[in-house]
């Protein structure tokens, strides 16, 4: 029974599985994640490489190939363990093998390593990762209606996040935000989204930086009767945003009426990792 469940739910999940795999996002990123493999081992391509190996086989690896392909699996298994969704999982394994991918082909013949740079840059300007169109109970904001909105009912509040759609890590939150909107929204708290990138007004009057470099998006605030309670990630003297870890995001008293009281336990949602990755190129 404890090996039939996990199957039965991969086998449940494998049809949406397919259809997320199957976006031209994620096809060609897995093609250039494997571009050095297929290189290597596909005749009669492989046939025309040069070598280091003992035996002159240009269609396999040499020892020091496998080295860098090892110490790669080894820091793909170490970023995952703090990984939460299968996007996360995947943005991991795509990055450091294009990475590997970068350095073997470098290694190999500087011409492929930069034309190997180059399709990696062109990726990354055309194609984006497909924004989540899941399920939510979550209300959108421009400039203007957020603060109407937050000023009109004293008794409700507001958890609002600021994001970004050119952020790969609020692309990779948002169906966790999501799911927490399904779950834990009611007539006493409600949860909003406001993007920043089009109304930059917004991030300057919460004082949220949009530089990638200061690793602010998403953020979250919790509003209470129009008021900031506090946000999420924290800033520090530098500008730059504190690591934190999810846990358990909200609780409650009795029932929704009497609406959020705290966040319990909020070092939210390990920033090193939505941080440093994801979808990189």
């Amino acid at each position: 029974m404890a090996v039939l469940a996990p199957l039965l739910a991969f086998l449940y999940a494998v049809p949406g599985l397919l259809r997320w795999v199957s976006q031209p996002y994620y096809l060609l990123s897995a093609l250039l994640s494997v571009s050095f493999l297929l290189v290597r081992k596909v005749p009669p391509v492989c046939s025309v490489l040069p070598t280091q190996r003992e035996d002159g086989n240009p269609c396999d690896f040499d020892w020091r190939e496998v080295e860098i392909l090892m110490f790669l699996s080894a820091i793909v298994m170490m970023k995952n363990r703090r990984s939460i969704t299968v996007e996360q999982h995947i943005g991991n394994i795509f990055m450091f093998s294009k990475v590997a991918n970068t350095i073997l082909f470098f290694r190999l013949d500087l011409r492929m390593g930069l034309l190997y740079i180059t399709l990696c840059i062109v990726f990354l300007m055309t194609c984006k990762p497909p924004l989540y169109l899941g399920p939510e109970h979550i209300k959108y904001f421009s400039d203007k209606t957020l603060e109407e909105e937050l000023q009109s009912d004293g008794r409700v509040s507001w958890i609002i996040e600021f994001f970004a759609n050119w952020s790969s890590e609020c692309q990779s939150f948002a169906p966790i935000y999501a799911e927490l909107s399904l779950k834990y929204n009611c007539a006493g708290l409600k949860f909003g989204k406001v993007d920043i990138g089009r109304y930059p007004e917004v991030s300057s009057r919460y004082s949220i930086s949009p530089s990638p470099l200061s690793k602010q998006l998403p953020t979250l605030i919790l509003f209470q009767g129009g008021r900031e309670i506090f946000r999420r990630p924290q800033v520090d003297k530098k500008g730059r945003a504190v690591s934190w870890s999810f846990t358990q995001f909200i609780t409650y008293k009795e029932d929704c009426k009497s609406a959020v009281q705290s966040w319990h336990k909020v070092n939210l949602f390990c920033a090193t990792n939505f941080r440093n990755q994801n979808h990189g190129i």
